[in-house]
């Protein structure tokens, strides 16, 4: 009777060792799961977030803008794009007024006349004009830190176009949650 009394212990231990290896892969399971949903809801896992509302898509040139700029093209006439360059068409916002600061290091004064440009949607320039009280304070900023030798070389010229790019990407970002802005064009530059 010991004998049977032990046997049946023995299987006993093996059915409940084999019970507690499946509720094992069962709670990891579920664990993995919920940790998978926690980081795609977060946002670490799946889309990047780089399309939807609130990111401009690339205009084709011959497409229309599905968000113009109030008063923009339509007035002018049908816009004609030549065949070559770059896939995408390109669209203009000029500063109305010209920027003046003092530079950096120097009892010199810079003087400019700006335009952006970007190959997304209308939202871009739509947000440029929305909050040009920003991003005058931007450029500005930058235009003020620049050393006077720098502007009188093409380098250095393009490396300050570079960085009001990033000045108003960075404002347009915290503002808008996107930049967009490709390029700053110098309409006018004076250093006196």
């Amino acid at each position: 009777m010991s004998d049977a009394k032990a046997e049946e212990g023995d299987d006993a231990k093996k059915g409940g060792g084999g019970m507690k290896m499946v509720i094992g892969i069962v709670v990891a399971l579920g664990v993995g799961a919920g940790g998978a949903y926690g980081a795609f809801a977060a946002g670490l896992i799946g889309d990047s977030g780089e399309s939807g509302p609130n990111h401009p898509e690339l205009v084709r040139k011959g497409e229309s803008d599905p968000y113009p700029m109030p008063g923009g093209d339509a007035e002018d006439g049908a816009v004609v794009y030549g065949e070559g360059g770059n896939e995408f068409r390109t669209a203009y916002y000029t500063f109305e007024d010209s920027f003046t600061s003092n530079l950096a290091d120097s009892a010199g004064l810079i003087q400019v006349e700006l335009a952006a440009s970007t190959q997304r949607d209308g939202r871009v320039l739509q947000w440029v004009h929305n909050h040009q009280l920003a991003i005058r304070s931007a450029i500005l900023v930058q235009l003020s830190a620049t050393p006077e030798q720098d502007l009188y070389s093409v380098e250095g010229k393009a490396a300050l176009a570079k960085r009001l790019t990033g000045a108003i990407n960075e404002v347009l970002e915290e503002n808008e949650g996107f930049g967009g802005v490709e390029n700053v064009h110098f309409k006018g530059l004076l250093v006196q």
